[in-house]
């Protein structure tokens, strides 16, 4: 199947501003399954330096330099990705014993996921969330992470919020209710209280009606012998085909389509107008 996805950003300022730096993560990330086919960046006013690179978790990011005074800033994203049908779960756990959890990640990578786990905060609520899914999974790996997925979906209300950072998983947990990046969070936090490294993920979803007109997010979760497999907290699934990541990260708190603050001697206001439309091509 060929998706073609176009997104549209226009930010608008109740007077002049300028821009600092911002950063973009609009280009779709490749993979085994998904091929981009083509792909299209358009910003107005036209920056007067762009620099695509790759960040320090492998994204693919663009910097963006606009040196002029401005009311309104709008970019515009378009590109076709071929997507193939995979099974997200067809995998054998290697080493074995990592079908059950707790686990350590075998060899190079124990030390260096070890330190990162333990610099995460996890709250005590979260904590017991976790222990508890963990104890009706029986300990298995897998079923633990279907139990976390539908948990969230099945009794949290969901909550559409555009703009701000994903709030702290004791939060969601205290609410009973977030938006897709509040779940992602919970999600991950509760992996990190059973001791498995996952992360944030940023991108579109196709043929869901909560989310085919917005920017979506879910989890990846590092599983040896799988490598990185995705769950949607929100959706309460596993990822698939239909699922079309931009970025990720290891951090909480994730990351949006664009990064970037304004500068002005007055007090503005901004306003952010978004649209997503996603298309199912015929081959």
């Amino acid at each position: 199947m060929i998706f073609e996805v176009e997104h549209r950003l226009k930010y608008s300022y109740s007077d002049y501003v300028g821009l600092n730096p911002h950063y973009l993560y609009l280009n779709p990330r490749p993979t085994p399954f998904q091929q981009i086919l083509d792909c299209h960046l358009t910003i107005l006013p036209k920056p007067d330096l762009l620099v695509k690179n790759i960040d320090q978790e492998s994204n693919i990011q663009q910097l963006c330099y606009v040196n002029q005074m401005l009311k309104t800033f709008e970019v515009f994203s378009k590109f076709k990705i071929q997507s193939e049908p995979f099974h997200a779960l067809n995998f054998v756990f290697f080493p074995f014993e990592s079908a059950k959890i707790p686990f350590r990640y075998p060899g190079k990578l124990a030390l260096n996921i070890e330190a990162i786990l333990g610099n995460k905060r996890v709250d005590a609520s979260v904590k017991d969330f976790a222990n508890q899914i963990a104890q009706k999974a029986k300990f298995d790996t897998i079923d633990f992470l279907m139990e976390l997925t539908t948990e969230i979906h099945r009794k949290f209300e969901y909550v559409s919020r555009e703009r701000g950072d994903a709030n702290p998983g004791y939060l969601t947990l205290k609410t009973m209710q977030g938006s897709c990046r509040d779940f992602s969070v919970l999600m991950m936090e509760a992996c990190a209280a059973v001791g498995l490294l996952s992360r944030f993920i940023s991108g579109y979803l196709y043929g869901s009606e909560l989310h085919q007109h917005d920017l979506h997010a879910w989890v990846e979760v590092l599983l040896p012998g799988g490598g990185w497999r995705g769950f949607d907290p929100t959706e309460g699934r596993v990822v698939d085909h239909n699922y079309i990541a931009l970025a990720s990260s290891i951090e909480d708190r994730g990351l949006t389509p664009i990064r970037g603050t304004f500068r002005s001697s007055s007090v503005v206001e901004s306003m952010l107008d978004t649209q997503v439309i996603i298309k199912a091509l015929k081959e």
